[in-house]
């Protein structure tokens, strides 16, 4: 059941002296902002539902996320955090004798809600700036970046290793289970980890490039035995698992679920010891399956492993959209979601500015489609001639405050890495650090 607010008052409120009952000026502000119905709407429209085990109040979520992403906080921290705090359980509407949410709890929520409800929520804030006028500029800048996965560095070898240990793992959970009890199954683990050994004792001498190809073909011969034991427990298991409860059935799926994963490291392992260096969807880890290696030209890190992000924001710094990509779509192909955000909110665009990414037909044609005449975007190839211009290069100036933006997203809101996994996980992840970063801003301005 959806429970929208928690208006029952408490007797400590009537007792405690001001200082403990007064929130900073952001919290104040912020608190003020949330109290807007159309922050609950999106939840209703959605999860409205009269039946059930009530949920916590969504006006205490809210604030919870807002916490959460402004300090960099993690679940668990953040459940620490606003239990030993007066002034945060004041502003997440939590009395002092009731109990905070648990961890999971907000997780578990986090992920049901999905990245519509995100969206959405992000949509209502902006909308809600234009009308408080707030919001008000016509210009847009727009850029690229990479949110990184929540993995570890990845290598054909160690997924290789990982498949074995995660294909162990679940048959033992599907034999503890009582299925498929009698299903030959040898547990490979210790094998491989004494090849991953081998290899990381032969790197950096010579002749190293070819042995770790070797040692990565046997790895790989390994996780496909370590499959087909794993294919017949399966298929013995699922005769059994007709009427099998929810837990076995679980241990079922997850199963069936690292075969599939398993087979896929094995394929592309040993297309990468035929020679073969380009490989398409390569998949670099089996918890997070959408996360993708990226280059971006950048002498830093010139491959990232993670998600593609298109962000475009405005003079009073509000992002004003945002989109998460698979892979790594060319920057052109983020515009067109980017503006169609952007125009949602209300947001009147007169000029877009972007880097040489986006100097081609293709941008023109998205830019004028959505009615936007003026453009100051550099041309791929040869300059124009009014790039030379002082004018020109006067408003292109603004634009380099794009990486600025980026930046602050990285170190302020979590968009360094996401923690939570799967495209659907990386959205709701870089959609809750946008909407902390509005909210705190439409508070700055509006105090």
């Amino acid at each position: 059941m959806l429970r929208l607010r928690d208006g029952q008052a408490e007797l400590f409120d009537s007792v405690m002296p001001a200082e403990v009952r007064t929130l900073s000026p952001e919290l104040a502000a912020v608190d003020q902002l949330l109290d807007d119905e159309r922050f609950l709407e999106p939840f209703v429209a959605r999860f409205a539902c009269s039946i059930g085990r009530p949920t916590i109040p969504i006006e205490t979520y809210l604030r919870l996320m807002y916490l959460k992403h402004r300090y960099g906080l993690g679940y668990e921290t953040l459940v620490e955090e606003v239990s030993d705090s007066i002034s945060w359980r004041r502003f997440c509407r939590i009395g002092l004798s009731e109990r905070v949410p648990h961890s999971t709890t907000v997780l578990k929520l986090t992920r049901r809600f999905g990245p519509e409800i995100v969206e959405e929520l992000n949509r209502e804030a902006l909308q809600a700036a234009v009308q408080r006028k707030l919001l008000r500029s016509r210009r847009l800048r727009v850029d690229c970046t990479v949110m990184e996965a929540d993995i570890r560095y990845p290598t054909d070898s160690g997924l290789c290793a990982h498949a074995i240990d995660r294909m162990s793992r679940a048959v033992k959970a599907v034999k503890e289970a009582g299925l498929a009890c009698g299903t030959r199954f040898r547990n490979r683990s210790r094998s491989a980890a004494k090849i991953a050994r081998r290899m990381s004792l032969g790197l950096g001498r010579p002749g190293s490039r070819s042995t770790v190809l070797k040692l990565t073909g046997a790895l790989a011969s390994l996780a496909q035995r370590t499959v087909r034991q794993a294919k017949r427990v399966l298929r013995n298991a699922r005769r059994r698992a007709k009427k099998a409860p929810k837990k076995v059935a679980a241990a079922i799926s997850r199963l069936a679920s690292d075969v599939e994963r398993a087979e896929r490291v094995v394929d592309q392992s040993r297309r990468r010891v035929g020679g073969e260096s380009a490989i398409p969807n390569r998949m670099i880890s089996l918890c997070d399956v959408d996360a993708r290696p990226i280059r971006r030209g950048k002498l830093r890190n010139p491959t990232e492993f993670g998600y593609k992000v298109a962000v475009g924001d405005t003079p009073e710094g509000f992002v004003v959209a945002h989109e998460v990509h698979l892979g790594n779509p060319h920057d052109t192909h983020t515009l067109g979601s980017l503006l169609t955000q952007a125009l949602a909110t209300g947001m009147r665009i007169a000029t877009v500015l972007a880097d040489r990414g986006f100097g081609n037909e293709t941008a023109d044609q998205i830019i004028a489609a959505a009615g936007i005449a003026d453009k100051v975007i550099p041309r791929v190839g040869q300059a124009d001639a009014i790039e030379s211009t002082r004018a020109w290069r006067r408003r292109y100036r603004w634009r380099a405050g794009a990486e600025g933006r980026i930046s602050h997203l990285k170190r302020r809101f979590g968009w360094n890495r996401t923690r939570l996994k799967g495209l659907g996980g990386a959205r709701i992840w870089s959609g809750y650090g946008v909407l902390a970063s509005n909210i705190g801003r439409m508070a700055a301005l509006a105090t």
